[in-house]
């Protein structure tokens, strides 16, 4: 394992436990030339899940696409990176408990829309404007109103106001 820091290629391994998910572990590391710690983890390769996009474009499942989108919907929000960590090992393990080696992307899609509406409501507005492709300020109005029930008269005046201008 190569050092991040020093890019030396002698470093030992200081501590070994179980990582946050089933089938990973964590690993302390120190380089021997720098003398610098870091982590990595280890995971069991498994048979890889392919995406099928909604113009049947198949390329395989990128964890690290749905942590970006994941952190943009959570931008200037308090949420930790833990949590947000939590919510995309939670989401790979339901797709690996699918048990299918294709997976529309819509599941993927709405399994974070899920996801994030549990943590916080902004972000999962965010995120749902843009994977909904929501096209004006109604389609807004609606999600708010799926999100929130007992507000709707509320938001009822909000869009006649809407409607009008």
């Amino acid at each position: 394992m190569k050092c991040p820091f020093c890019k030396a290629s002698n470093t030992r391994v200081v501590d070994s436990r179980p990582g946050k998910i089933e089938m990973e572990v964590r690993r302390r590391r120190e380089c021997q030339s720098c003398s610098q710690r870091f982590t990595t983890y280890e995971r069991v390769e498994q048979v890889p899940v392919m995406i099928v996009k909604k113009d049947n474009r198949r390329e395989e499942y990128d964890r690290e696409k749905v942590l970006k989108g994941i952190k943009k919907a959570c931008e200037k929000r308090a949420i930790s990176m833990d949590l947000i960590e939590n919510l995309v090992d939670g989401i790979e393990r339901d797709l690996r408990e699918i048990n299918e080696r294709e997976v529309s992307s819509k599941v993927v899609g709405e399994k974070i829309i899920q996801a994030l509406k549990q943590v916080d409501d902004v972000a999962y507005v965010r995120f749902a404007s843009v994977y909904r492709e929501f096209k004006d300020i109604t389609d807004f109005i609606q999600e708010l109103k799926d999100l929130r029930p007992e507000d709707s008269h509320a938001l009822d005046r909000i869009s006649e106001t809407s409607d009008d201008g």
